[in-house]
């Protein structure tokens, strides 16, 4: 008998191995490297920041370690909803859901004009919205035609994106001194003092931006090859290889002159290498081609994201059914892709009126979209708790190291950067909020809709 075209085993081909899926979770995270997190030097400064990415990193450890053996033993295109839906039931699905949707949808517009601004350094005649707008309609179809193709080239431009990291490092590095790096380094003062310590929490956005994503590649864990051993390989070289690229990016782009230059802009690599090189030096063309690469790859992955979790919501009943619809030709949900591209699209072209705190549209975009990882990250890790507790005998072929330790850790540490969002982007939260209640509204009044969704084992529940 034929599948349903919405049932769990409907369409998604497993195809992907360690390998990929490594090219994934890196890849979706990569362009954090590139650009938005200097806007943590613009409120904490290269000091300041520091101690922020040391906080964050800590977190983000911990956090995937743990992380990992929710999505080896719940492989769902889901992802967080589906570990939060089988913990806590219907409600909890539907917070971390809906986190997860803000935290994927909102952060390709952001990814989307940081393109647009390495385009317009060497098309300078072109509006960034364009190229911006360009990227969407390419990658929503390279995303169309298979998860293969798409997986393939996403690890290909995650490799080229990690070597001109390095190579960027190189050429930087005769001009760095450590004095450049810690001059004005609290706060845009030489002390430690109450300003640099706000400082330190308000610029905890833009630490996360470094690693913000890693976990969608659990929503392609329908799509692994066994993937109770591929996912944990993949997560634990991935966390390690942003961790190093993270440091040495920020640490070295922060001491080739006055890094204040580079704090509130879209395109900080190529400018920090400006100041070493010239800015007619073939290393700094080549940074500016072979650097999209690296916004390309968090592009490409956190749209393939976006879809998988539009796709998985839809399947449960959250959604309309309409977007867990497959591609006749190509099995891949091309109505979720869309759905998610037109929100980025509309985000692009209304920066002139969206404007929160005197910070720039992807200042806020990436605020928004951290806010939501932050919470999905934190029922996460109460999922995992409860799941130990409430079914003890699930097949867990990975288990989180150092249990209770390092998740315990992930929670208060991500307490921590909740906090400190709130209480520095109180509009922001208010707008979340908002969007978050209306989102409830039409959860209650679909309840039909999940009642009458495709039955899926992985999203049982235990009570």
């Amino acid at each position: 008998m034929s599948q349903p075209e919405n049932s769990p085993s409907a369409g998604l081909q497993k195809v992907l191995g360690p390998f990929q899926l490594w090219g994934i979770a890196v890849g979706l995270v990569i362009s954090g490297e590139y650009f938005g997190w200097s806007y943590g030097w613009n409120t904490a400064g290269t000091l300041g920041f520091l101690v922020a990415t040391v906080l964050v990193a800590t977190m983000y450890t911990t956090f995937i370690f743990s992380f990992t053996e929710l999505s080896t033993a719940i492989p769902h295109a889901g992802g967080p909803f589906a570990y939060a839906r089988r913990a806590f039931g219907p409600n909890g699905g539907f917070i971390a859901g809906f986190a997860t949707l803000v935290e994927f949808v909102f952060a390709p517009p952001a990814i989307a004009l940081a393109i647009g601004a390495y385009l317009n350094v060497q098309f300078p005649g072109i509006n960034p919205k364009w190229f911006a707008l360009g990227s969407y309609v390419i990658f929503i179809g390279l995303n169309w035609i298979g998860v293969g193709i798409a997986a393939t080239f996403e690890l290909f431009v995650t490799i080229l994106a990690i070597a001109e990291l390095l190579v960027f490092m190189g050429v930087v590095a005769p001009g760095w001194t450590l004095s450049n790096f810690m001059a004005n380094g609290w706060a845009g003062g030489n002390s430690l003092n109450g300003a640099a310590i706000s400082g330190i929490f308000a610029s905890i956005p833009f630490a996360i931006w470094f690693f913000l994503a890693i976990e969608g590649a659990a929503m392609a864990a329908e799509e692994a090859r066994d993937p109770h051993r591929t996912i944990p390989i993949a997560y634990t070289v991935g966390i390690l290889t942003l961790v190093v690229l993270a440091f040495g990016v920020m640490i070295f782009a922060g001491g080739v002159g006055d890094w204040r230059t580079l704090a509130n802009i879209n395109d900080p690599l190529p400018q920090a290498m400006k100041v070493v090189v010239g800015e007619n030096s073939g290393w700094l063309h080549m940074l500016v081609w072979i650097g999209l690469f690296g916004l390309i790859a968090s592009f490409h992955g956190i749209i393939m994201g976006y879809s998988r979790q539009i796709f998985a919501l839809a399947r449960a009943g959250y959604l309309p059914a309409t977007f867990a619809a497959l591609s006749p030709r190509f099995n891949t949900p091309h109505r979720a892709l869309l759905a998610g591209g037109i929100i980025g699209i509309v985000a692009i072209f209304s920066d002139e009126w969206v404007q929160f705190g005197g910070q720039t549209l992807t200042a806020n975009i990436v605020t928004m979209s951290v806010l939501g990882a932050i919470i999905m990250y934190l029922i996460s890790m109460a999922a995992l708790f409860k799941l130990r507790r409430s079914e003890p005998d699930m097949l867990r072929t990975y288990r989180a190291p150092f249990y209770p330790v390092f998740p315990a850790i992930a929670f208060v540490l991500g307490l921590v950067c909740l906090g400190a969002m709130v209480w520095f982007n109180g509009m922001l939260t208010l707008l979340f909020l908002v969007l978050m209640a209306l989102a409830y509204g039409y959860f209650r009044l679909t309840a039909e809709q999940r009642r009458t969704a495709a039955p899926d084992e992985m999203l049982s529940v235990t009570v």
